[in-house]
Order: structure tokens, then C-alpha cells, then sequence
């Protein structure tokens, strides 16, 4: 069983505590954050909110619980007492000093709701989602077929423990994803939010319509509302927004879903192994899904907070992914086919074109060479490992 792998978030943590006195670490349940926080700050008290003992000391006597649990302290489920955090305030005021407090949680909206009302200003925020391609490399456990990747997907503990990944998923939803529904929303029938996520599977990398997904899982579309809410809040979707810049055309103004990690959205869909991920519908969108979760954590190592986009018009015009980065946009188009196709640019192409400005261009599909053609960075799944 392995103990720990090298994540990309500490040197993050590292720079984050000597420039603020708060660091505010969010990410899934099981995605590492403890594990990562006892490794790089040994030296440092730690104290969990999730023991229903500790909570109500820090409930019921903030400041009796500061006086106990003193600086360098990982308070870790911190969203349990968000009244807590006034009091951190008046500590990290007193103190005027970097790097006292870390705060972890796996519910992202309480905790930055806390955050941004008591500790705007001296807290940096990072998130620490399942395991990148590059982090996976280096720890030797790159599985040899994407198929494999996608099936298994970035969960330390899929790699850590001798596991088969449905079984790990199984216990994932049972255990974490349904309390975190139980402790954010009332939910009347279990069943009826089971039926909704395993459809929300099945729309990984689709435009979202909460209406038709209300419809096809027998409930209202505030309850729908309500439970999209809860699966972002708890990290295992994220939505995708268009791109809002108008270009003289009409864009669509519906999300995209996306699960963060292709192993749980492929447990969910049914796929028992990585051969029957093959020939599988979900393969394409499984793959798409993997990209732009992989786009999502190289963001979050580099400290950049700036949100994903991607771009379709009305008439069908797309392309999957659109960055803003300094100097101008870069365009990446994904395909999960192995051999490259001139007419996958085409997208690129219009969209370009209706900016009237040329863009970074990247086009990641599911072969293994990496090459350069008209413009454009064409890059084999494996070679995202040396994005850094």
C-alpha cells in the first residue's frame, strides 16, 4: 500500500503560507487534502470538525477552542462552524504574522462562503482535486491503455490500495456523496437522487437542460436545481460556462456538465472494466471529460483562478474548450479517436475567424503522437503529463 504521492499543490501551499496568514484548502472528499497537508507540514497540530465533539467545543466557545488548538493548525471540515471564522479574523489580525491556519473542507460553497464574509483578505485560496496525468507519471501508475485511465480514474486511493475501482466507487457514492447530500438538502427519496446522478453521468460533456434531466428523473426542476447544487458543492460536477463575449453571433447560453473524475462517472454509467470502456457511447464524452478536468487542475497548480469556457453558436459551430490567458485566447479542440484528422482544425478555424484575432490553438486527441500542423498544437493523451 502506498503511502503518498508527490502532488502538485505543494509548492502551491508552500508560497500560499508565507504570503498569507489563512490558507483555505478545498477539493473532494478522498482527493488527498489530509494526507497532503500531514505530509508537507509535519510540524504542524491538526484537528478535525468532522469529530462531533470537537465541533461543539468550537460551537459552542470559539475562543476556548483557539486557546487550545493553537498556531501552526490545520483545522480540517472547517465549514462545520462557520461562525469560527470571525474569531480566526481577530487572531490573524492580533498575530500579524503568515502562515497560521490552514483550513481544509470538501464542501467548496460553505467554506468560501465563510471565507469570503470573515477572511477576505487574508486568506489564499487552493483546491486540490484527484490526481493529474503528470502526478500519476511520476509515481509510475500511468496505466498503459487510455481506456485503463479513464476507467480507473484519479483517486489516490484507486492506486494506493489494492482495490478494484468499482468497488472503491461504490463505497465513494454510499459513503461521501449521499452524507453530503443528507447534510447540504433534505432528500425525501434516495432512490429518485441515485436515478439523478447516474443520469447526470449519462450527460457528462453535454449541454446542460436541468428541465428535460427534472423530466427523465421524475422530479421538479427546483429539486433538480437543488441537487446540481449539491453534487458541484461536494466537487463532483462542475459546470462549464460559454464563452460570454458575443462576436456579433448568437451563442448558446446553457452550461456544459462535467464530472471531475472519469472513474466515478464511469462506475456510475455501469462500465465494469476498461474493455467494455472500448466500444462503450460514453467513450467520446468520458475522454472530453477527462481533457477538461485535466485543464481544470493544471489551472489550480499554477494558482490561476480563471474560469474554463468553451464556445458554440446556434447553427452548431464549436470548440471545446476556450482559455483566456494573457495576450490573447487559446482554442483547444478534443477528439478521443487515435489518428489524427485534418478536419478536426475546422472548428478552430470559424471560431477564429469571429474574432477576428488569431489564437493559441492546441487540439488534444486520443493517439500518441504529438506534432504541429497548421497552426496548431496536436497532442498525444500521454504528452499532457508534461504540462506543467
Amino acid at each position: 500500500m502506498r503511502d503518498y504521492f508527490v502532488r502538485s499543490a505543494e509548492a502551491r501551499l508552500a508560497a500560499a503560507l508565507r504570503s498569507a496568514p489563512v490558507v483555505a484548502l478545498t477539493g473532494p472528499r478522498q482527493s488527498g487534502k489530509t494526507t497532503l497537508l500531514r505530509h508537507t507540514l509535519p510540524g504542524w497540530r491538526m484537528v478535525s470538525l468532522e469529530d462531533l465533539d470537537v465541533r461543539e467545543f468550537a460551537r459552542e466557545d470559539p475562543r476556548g477552542f483557539l486557546a487550545r488548538y493553537t498556531p501552526p493548525l490545520v483545522i480540517d471540515e472547517a465549514q462545520h462552524v462557520p461562525d469560527l471564522f470571525s474569531y480566526l479574523q481577530t487572531a490573524v489580525d492580533a498575530a500579524g504574522s503568515m502562515g497560521r491556519y490552514v483550513l481544509s473542507g470538501s464542501q467548496q460553497f460553505s467554506l468560501l462562503a465563510g471565507i469570503t464574509q470573515s477572511l477576505a483578505g487574508r486568506a489564499t485560496l487552493l483546491e486540490l482535486l484527484p490526481m493529474r496525468l503528470v502526478e500519476l507519471a511520476h509515481a509510475g501508475c500511468l496505466p498503459a491503455r487510455l481506456d485503463g485511465l479513464l476507467w480507473r480514474g484519479g483517486y489516490p486511493a484507486v492506486f494506493a490500495r489494492d482495490i478494484e475501482a468499482p468497488a472503491y466507487y461504490a463505497d465513494y457514492v454510499g459513503t461521501y456523496v449521499e452524507r453530503d447530500v443528507r447534510q447540504l438538502t433534505a432528500v425525501q427519496d434516495l432512490g429518485n437522487f441515485q436515478r439523478f446522478l447516474r443520469l447526470c453521468a449519462g450527460r457528462t460533456g453535454q449541454l446542460l437542460n436541468l428541465s428535460a434531466l427534472a423530466n427523465d428523473c421524475g422530479i421538479t426542476q427546483p429539486t433538480a436545481a437543488a441537487w446540481m447544487n449539491v453534487l458541484e458543492a461536494s466537487f463532483v460536477v462542475r459546470r462549464i460556462a460559454p464563452y460570454h463575449r458575443n462576436f456579433g453571433r448568437r451563442l448558446v447560453k446553457a452550461p456544459r456538465l462535467y464530472f471531475l473524475d472519469t472513474g466515478l462517472c464511469a462506475w456510475l454509467l455501469g462500465i465494469s472494466d476498461e474493455r467494455d470502456l472500448e466500444h462503450h457511447f460514453a467513450r467520446g464524452a468520458l475522454f472530453e471529460t477527462w481533457v477538461v478536468t485535466e485543464a481544470l487542475k493544471w489551472r489550480a497548480a499554477r494558482g490561476d483562478a480563471r474560469p474554463l469556457y468553451f464556445w458554440r453558436d446556434s447553427i452548431g459551430n464549436e470548440v471545446d474548450l476556450v482559455l483566456e490567458q494573457q495576450g490573447g485566447h487559446t482554442l483547444v479542440e478534443i477528439k478521443a479517436g487515435q489518428t489524427f484528422q485534418p478536419d478536426w482544425l475546422g472548428a478552430m478555424d470559424t471560431v477564429e475567424r469571429h474574432m477576428g484575432v488569431p489564437a493559441r490553438r492546441a487540439l488534444v486527441y486520443g493517439g500518441h503522437l504529438s506534432f504541429e500542423r497548421a497552426r496548431t498544437a496536436v497532442i498525444g493523451w500521454r504528452d499532457l503529463a508534461r504540462a506543467e
